[in-house]
């Protein structure tokens, strides 16, 4: 059961329609304008990955190619892709800390106040909180 998607040639509104059986023909009018001409787009794919895959990508060799280790900011970026394969929010403390780094401030310094900072709120440098797993 496909899901295609349109868009109108009149007034340029893009839209879905769902198709209930493989082989309904389908003569679809925008929901907006209800002009008849409608020019069927290719639509985007998802690939699903296992989590082995996206850990054995992560840990590739060549997903450092681009960093300059010396630069804040390019460490940033990196950290950002790795978030983003991630599919996870890393957190308050995370996100604090790469926009640091994009600011330009020093990696260590940044390691410092931050480490500092959860002994002090804790008492100990484990981060703990609630966790949600599916």
């Amino acid at each position: 059961m496909p899901i295609y998607e349109y868009r109108c040639r009149r007034c340029g509104r893009r839209f879905s329609i769902f198709v209930r059986r493989m082989l309904e023909e389908v003569h679809p009018s925008c929901p907006q304008c209800h002009g008849r001409e409608v020019q069927r787009l290719i639509s985007r794919v998802a690939i699903v990955h296992s989590e082995e895959a996206h850990l054995d990508k992560l840990a590739d060799p060549n997903s450092l190619g681009d960093v300059d280790e010396n630069d804040p900011r390019s460490i940033a970026r990196w950290m950002r892709r790795m978030e983003g394969m991630l599919g996870e929010d890393l957190g308050e403390e995370f996100h604090e800390m790469l926009d640091r780094l994009e600011a330009g401030e020093d990696p260590e310094s940044i390691e410092r106040d931050l480490n500092s900072s959860s002994e002090d709120d804790s008492g100990s440098t484990s981060g703990g909180g609630d966790y949600e797993y599916f």
